[in-house]
């Protein structure tokens, strides 16, 4: 069922919710950039189909969360992104008593690393998919991007900058633009062809980005409520998001340190949305077998 729910400005942001007959737990997704919460039906319908809630939200500025003209600007920058996750968590326990096991790809990852900081105590578990590694080209990112708003304004587009952060297809070259997201070209071609998918971020969103990346390595900054949280990090072998296996495992270490049960899986022949990868099935099951350990 699709509704709509009010964050904490008064923006309204876009749920989409399936219920379970007989409940066990919440499983609640934060999407990635530039796309939309529709594209993750097909593991939402698969949980649910096994006795588990599933929510998904488009984020401000992406969606039917947002008008087009508003895609990819976020009001508060990541502050308007952690409390609109936080009023989403906060729905789901209104609803029902159950635990919530968080998932979050891409950008999403970044946002739910940033609101473990305050809130672990809120999750029983948490999924870190196609996580962004730390790049230092952030940091230079961060600031062309406030050079560039001296002379436009923070919504102005800059396919530059759109170029330099999201210059993965170099290592799928033959194979056509966003090729990087999936081995599956029936994919990549439904996502070349949604207008909700695949715009240009705003000087705003690439400063709200490229902070988070900056934000979330930062580990002396996690208050740590609940040190026996389960995360998982989940990524393709061949997801150049995670630049490389050492930087992967650089991310996983980052939250070991505060959560020590962490670990991970690293998929062969994967790019960057697992779970839109042909063998997604296999996905599929073990993020239901993680689900499975949390609760158990």
């Amino acid at each position: 069922m699709n509704k709509m729910i009010s964050s904490y400005d008064g923006h309204q942001l876009a749920l989409l919710e399936k219920k379970s007959l007989a409940p066990c737990v919440n499983f609640l997704i934060v999407h990635g950039m530039c796309e939309h919460k529709e594209r993750y039906e097909d593991l939402l319908n698969y949980l649910n189909e096994r006795s588990i809630n599933t929510y998904i939200y488009d984020l401000r500025g992406h969606g039917a969360s947002d008008e087009k003209e508003n895609y990819g600007y976020f009001k508060e920058g990541a502050k308007s992104l952690i409390e609109d996750l936080d009023t989403v968590i906060e729905y789901i326990k209104s609803e029902n008593d159950l635990p919530i096991i968080l998932l979050g790809h891409s950008m999403g990852s970044l946002i739910v690393r940033e609101y473990l900081k305050e809130h672990d105590d809120k999750i029983a578990g948490l999924i870190v998919m196609g996580s962004v590694s730390y790049n230092p080209l952030a940091k230079w990112g961060s600031r062309l991007a406030k050079l560039l708003k001296l002379f436009k304004n923070e919504r102005y587009r800059s396919n530059l900058i759109q170029k330099m952060a999201l210059a993965y297809d170099k290592q799928f070259e033959n194979e056509g633009s966003f090729a990087w997201l999936s081995s599956d070209k029936e994919v990549v071609k439904a996502y070349k062809e949604d207008d909700r998918d695949g715009f240009v971020f705003t000087l705003n969103g690439f400063m709200t980005l490229f902070g988070l990346v900056e934000s979330v390595y930062d580990t002396n900054a996690y208050h740590v409520k609940n040190k026996d949280l389960k995360i998982l990090f989940m990524a393709g072998e061949t997801d150049p998001v995670i630049i490389s296996k050492d930087d992967y495992l650089k991310a996983v270490s980052s939250l070991k340190t505060p959560y020590p049960h962490t670990s991970y899986l690293l998929y062969p022949d994967m790019r960057h949305e697992i779970l839109n990868e042909k063998d997604k099935k296999k996905v599929f099951e073990d993020i239901l077998d993680f689900i499975v350990q949390v609760i158990a």
